[in-house]
């Protein structure tokens, strides 16, 4: 264990850390404090749509309350602001690693910049950053996934249970990252039954647009897709997927989620009867496992990559009329079999 002593102080330290988080716009710390560098834990910095997501970030957050009961340290996850720039994404991170927190976690391709900037600053402390292999320090871990594999799998999904042969996709932003899931989801449903049709919208071009945190963004467009008879409707779009799930239930059509198990998540429980299945990375297992490795002294660098064969990337089986289609089942089964073995090749792009 790195951690030796627990330092608690009252007062104005405790105020000062408050004061310093909240003007990074933190949502939430341990109630005590500490200014021995070495007794503070994991800190998260959320990406575009923040705390209450129930997909990206909301993973990211799973995985720091694992990490704090499990080790039983202070945290802190601090969300983002409107029309921040990287400086101010670097300073957020600045401002963690300075105050002690270890590993800082910028959870989100948009924090490269800033992941860099503040590594250099502070080399003895671990940064993470999720969705990005662009960084490359000896005190950074590229936590990346192959989210193209499990889209694949959502593909064969879609194509199993389609009645109208039509399909969509809704993107909420037209970036690299995002042309994976949709990439991996047009070859799932093309291999699976070549005679349905896939309908792809991204929501805009940049994330400061709306894409990934514009719920009647994912709603207008799912709408759309509908109308043009698509029964199954894949969202990795982030707050904005609540939108197309919203418009799937309305409509009677399967929606699948995202990131993670949204049939599970609260915020969406009366739309989960028609949450098919999710395509899920992860991110809570990856953010857990940085921690845990600085816990144990041997802090994970350098690029960390979660796929089918690990685990990592999946499809989720909650819905009972998803888990208990065995036909469908076995093709999913086949199909994951089978990107494993390399025999399928998904393209990421």
């Amino acid at each position: 264990m790195r951690r030796i002593s627990r330092i608690t102080v009252a007062g104005a330290a405790t105020a000062s850390l408050a004061l310093v988080l909240s003007a990074c716009g933190s949502t939430s710390t341990s109630s005590d404090s500490s200014e021995s560098k070495g007794d503070k834990g994991l800190a998260i910095a959320y990406d575009v749509g923040g705390k209450g997501d129930q997909s990206f970030n909301d993973a990211a957050y799973a995985g720091l309350e694992q990490a704090k009961k499990e080790f039983g340290y202070e945290t802190a996850d601090v969300e983002p602001t409107d029309g921040e720039t990287d400086a101010d994404k670097e300073q957020r991170l600045v401002s963690l690693a300075k105050q002690g927190y270890n590993p800082v976690v910028g959870v989100g391709y948009a924090y490269a910049a800033a992941v860099k900037g503040a590594a250099e600053n502070y080399p003895d402390t671990t940064f993470g950053i999720v969705d990005d292999a662009t960084v490359e320090a000896d005190n950074v871990a590229d936590l990346v996934f192959s989210e193209e594999q499990a889209s694949y799998l959502a593909g064969v999904a879609a194509a199993e249970s389609t009645e109208t042969n039509v399909v969509g996709f809704v993107g909420g932003v037209d970036i690299p990252l995002i042309h994976k899931f949709r990439a991996g989801y047009e070859q799932g449903v093309k291999d699976t039954n070549p005679k349905v049709k896939v309908i792809s919208q991204f929501l805009t071009q940049t994330a400061e647009e709306g894409g990934f945190s514009s719920p009647d963004k994912g709603k207008s467009a799912a709408e759309g897709q509908i109308e043009k008879k698509a029964d199954v409707v894949y969202a990795a779009a982030g707050l904005s997927g609540q939108g197309v799930i919203e418009a799937a239930a309305a409509n009677k059509v399967w929606a699948i989620g995202v990131d993670s198990d949204q049939y599970k998540h609260e915020a969406l429980a009366k739309y989960k009867d028609s949450i098919l299945t999710s395509a899920m990375k992860d991110v809570a297992k990856a953010v857990y496992n940085l921690a845990k490795s600085v816990e144990d002294g041997k802090p994970a660098t350098g690029i960390v990559k979660g796929d089918l064969k690990t685990g990592e990337v999946s499809l989720s089986n909650s819905n009972p009329k998803f888990a208990d289609d065995a036909e469908l089942q076995k093709a999913i089964e086949t199909a994951k079999e089978k990107i494993v073995s390399g025999e399928i090749k998904v393209k990421s792009s």
